[in-house]
């Protein structure tokens, strides 16, 4: 996973350690299957920083037993609990910084909308793990869906979901249609051209400066930024018309 600034090293470490430490909890291993951005990016399916620690959570799974777990692992790497979620397993960490440099990473183990998700064992090169991982179809499905669900839930937007959108068709990568229909009741066909209206009401240029110029090194961000909404638009039409045939 690229570190676009000095400073960003810090944060990876964090990261890295407290990854590192919760593929190494037996329990929370089995119980568990990495995802998100910063799972693509360390599998090198993302050129991107990510920032934060996102897992699937087996239903199965004892939630005290997984809380007992992390607090512990929070205290050996002696992270400080800034925010936790009362009903989840979502944690807002704390650590140590210098005045105006990130201090804070998110931990989540998720336990709905796994239905239909697909996992494989792979190799993390940067923590020398074998971890249970979405496979790369499950997450870009996924990542359609995060797209439009963050703003239904709580009216959020995330430009990066945007971002991985263009870079996994851009790269020729495969989504699972089947994820698709079990979470919108809609074929992929239709739930795309819910994603090209919403990139177009709800995505601006401000959103996408301020969302991306810390994720991405200085030039690909530039490069990107005028372009990335029309481009990402034009990847999904396409993949439309695909379907269309």
């Amino acid at each position: 996973m690229i570190t676009p600034k000095p400073s960003d090293a810090k944060h990876k470490v964090q990261l890295i350690r407290l990854l590192t430490a919760l593929v190494d909890d037996v329990y929370i291993s089995r119980m568990s299957h990495f995802k998100g951005g910063t799972c693509a990016a360390m599998l090198g399916y993302l050129n991107r920083f990510s920032v934060d620690l996102d897992f699937d959570s087996e239903k199965q799974a004892d939630k005290h037993k997984m809380e007992k777990n992390i607090a512990t692992i929070i205290t050996q790497l002696r992270l400080e609990i800034k925010n936790k979620s009362a009903t989840t397993l979502f944690y807002t960490l704390k650590y140590p910084s210098t005045g105006g440099e990130r201090n804070t990473l998110k931990v989540s183990f998720m336990g709905e909308e796994m239905e239909g998700n697909i996992y494989e064992k792979k190799y993390i090169p940067e923590i020398d793990r074998f971890i249970s991982c979405q496979t790369i179809e499950t997450m870009f499905a996924n990542k359609l869906i995060a797209l439009t669900n963050r703003y239904k839930k709580n009216k959020s937007i995330a430009v990066r979901d945007v971002y991985d959108i263009h870079h996994f068709f851009e790269q020729g990568y495969k989504y699972n249609p089947e994820i698709i229909t079990l979470r919108t009741e809609k074929s992929a066909k239709e739930y795309l051209k819910e994603v090209i209206h919403f990139i177009e009401d709800k995505i601006t240029e401000k959103d996408i400066t301020n969302d991306l110029s810390f994720l991405l090194e200085f030039k690909h961000f530039q490069a990107l930024r005028k372009t990335l909404k029309q481009e990402t638009i034009i990847l999904v039409e396409d993949e439309i018309k695909r379907l269309t045939r």
